[in-house]
């Protein structure tokens, strides 16, 4: 291998795709690699936190998960087209080592290295793989996971190398923790990148069944979709709580470093940052999540005694409150839950990930 290594991430368009491939990024051009992003449309909006020198290229692509018949109908040639396209850019500029962190915006560049031999890999972020890294998992050169276990096809091996969180986050794995007592209490909710419409709908109510004396404590800071926005805001109001409503908070890691409990999805990105940073949860899998795999990402949290978890089946706000309350006022409780999330964290989950490039590197 000769010049500046170069490394293709291809990453499909939600936080849980785009913030491990960001994280993996950063490690990368701090190892003295050239960076690329191969993302489509909807992937490049959650490409801001990429540092500058990365240079993004917008693929042809498309799910099938989404329009109607017409539309599903496209999703092929859409695909090929994009794979045509990241052939004829490969063979120009022809990369290093090529790493896919799912969605079917990654589909292109996997596919080009696939054909072009350039050596590839993919990381799961999930307890189950996705339908892209399924399909590419007997194609690459190694296969990194981020949950483990990790549901994987007969014959596969992989390595475990926990979920890169951003250097934002690894600024702060471990940060102290004040046990929530007689001052200001801090609750984050989030439902991923986007947030999520049944938090919007029962925590709100949960919260306000609390006793009066915590409530007047409490300060809450919800993410929350726009079309949601204003009801959670004026539910909010009616019980007198003081709460930070938006539809997306570009300083997470701060905020759950600055609470005393972060009721949240279970999405792989979400987990491996309250576990690096240390702080009791509520998880709430998506229920129509892929193979159910936000459960499985919650499970080791679950084992350790580091999160409380409910069904959506099982969600309502009577019950929820119950379970906020005892976290927050059970002595030791909180602080225990903090301590066994820290050891679940993998805070050089990066470090493992870039290694296993720089060995797929070194057989070019």
């Amino acid at each position: 291998m000769t010049g500046t290594p170069h490394l293709v991430i291809a990453a499909g368009g939600t936080g849980g795709h785009m913030f491990p491939a960001q994280a993996l990024a950063e490690e990368m051009l701090a190892r003295g690699w050239q960076v690329s992003l191969s993302t489509d449309a909807r992937g490049a909006r959650y490409a801001h936190g990429f540092p500058a020198t990365v240079s993004i290229a917008k693929v042809a692509s498309a799910t099938f998960a989404r329009g109607g018949i017409l539309a599903k109908a496209i999703v092929p040639l859409r695909i090929i087209g994009g794979v045509t396209a990241a052939i004829f850019k490969f063979l120009v500029e022809r990369p290093t080592v090529v790493a896919g962190f799912g969605g079917y915006p990654s589909i292109p560049a996997l596919a080009a290295a696939t054909a072009l031999r350039i050596p590839r890999m993919i990381h799961e972020q999930n307890g189950v793989l996705g339908r892209v890294n399924k399909i590419f998992a007997r194609r690459v050169n190694s296969v990194a996971c981020g949950t483990w276990p990790t549901k994987l096809p007969g014959g596969i091996a992989a390595t475990h190398t926990g979920n890169p969180v951003r250097a934002s986050v690894r600024a702060k794995a471990g940060a102290d923790y004040s046990a929530p007592g007689d001052g200001p209490i801090s609750i984050l909710v989030i439902g991923g990148s986007q947030g999520a419409r049944i938090l919007s709908e029962i925590v709100p109510e949960a919260i306000a069944r609390l006793p009066a004396p915590m409530r007047a404590q409490l300060s809450v800071s919800h993410q929350a979709r726009s079309e949601d926005e204003a009801r959670v805001k004026t539910a909010y109001a009616k019980a007198e709580i003081a709460a930070e409503i938006k539809p997306f908070f570009d300083d997470v890691p701060s905020r759950i470093a600055a609470a005393h409990l972060v009721i949240s999805r279970a999405g792989a990105s979400s987990v491996a940052d309250i576990s690096v940073i240390g702080r009791p949860s509520i998880l709430i899998p998506f229920s129509a999540a892929t193979a159910d795999h936000q459960t499985a990402n919650a499970r080791s949290l679950m084992d350790a005694g580091a999160t409380t978890l409910i069904p959506e089946s099982a969600l309502d706000p009577g019950s929820l409150s119950e379970q906020i309350l005892a976290i927050l006022t059970t002595p030791g409780a909180a602080v225990q839950m903090r301590e066994n999330a820290l050891a679940q964290g993998i805070p050089d989950a990066a470090e493992r990930l870039a290694a296993l490039v720089e060995q797929l590197a070194e057989k070019t």
